[in-house]
């Protein structure tokens, strides 16, 4: 199967099955792209989880665009930002008609709160994942992988977010920047 087919199959699937939003299609993003098709790394994906924080649009939708230019270069990230939105614009214009139309019928609320549970535990899969991937050293648990700057850099953000309620985004900028003194510091350069 060519690579434009499997974005496209990875993608529409992606786009068919994230409820709750863009959290609750993380797992599905890192099961396509990180361990069926190996297109990048979970290290590469949390970047990109980074990346999408920072800008605007979905994280879906920045996550497909992000790895079909990785894939297959600019028509990759058209093709498979394509196949990602598609499913969502579908079901969300007859489901924005049945919505309207059946508004008060209890089978609708039931739908709506059974699917409730699962997008919560999408979202707690998608924060595991990205906590073994920033706290340890490729992805590994153990003792020895782990990475005690991004454990200091985490609570140090957590406090400036909580406790002095700064802007995310310039702490965020403030960790991607302790981070390459970090690496410069240890390493003696971003490239190695």
């Amino acid at each position: 199967m060519s690579v434009y087919l499997q974005l496209i199959f990875s993608f529409l699937q992606i786009g068919l099955f994230s409820f709750g939003g863009g959290y609750a299609s993380m797992p599905l993003i890192i099961e396509q792209a990180v361990t069926k098709h190996h297109w990048i790394s979970l290290s590469t994906f949390t970047d990109l989880f980074t990346i999408s924080q920072m800008t605007p649009g979905p994280i879906a939708i920045n996550g497909s665009t992000f790895i079909g230019e990785a894939v297959k270069g600019f028509p990759g990230a058209i093709v498979a930002t394509i196949a990602c939105i598609f499913p969502a614009v579908v079901i969300c214009s007859v489901l924005a008609y049945i919505y309207v139309k059946y508004k008060q019928i209890d089978w609708m609320q039931n739908i709506l709160s059974y699917l409730r549970p699962a997008v919560v535990a999408m979202i707690a899969i998608s924060g595991i994942s990205i906590f073994i991937a920033s706290f340890f050293n490729d992805s590994k648990i153990a003792i020895s992988a782990i990475r005690y700057h991004a454990i200091v850099v985490f609570f140090i953000c957590l406090i400036l977010l909580r406790k002095f309620k700064m802007n995310p985004v310039l702490v965020m900028f403030l960790a991607g920047v302790s981070e390459v003194v970090f690496t410069v510091i240890t390493k003696g350069s971003l490239c190695n």
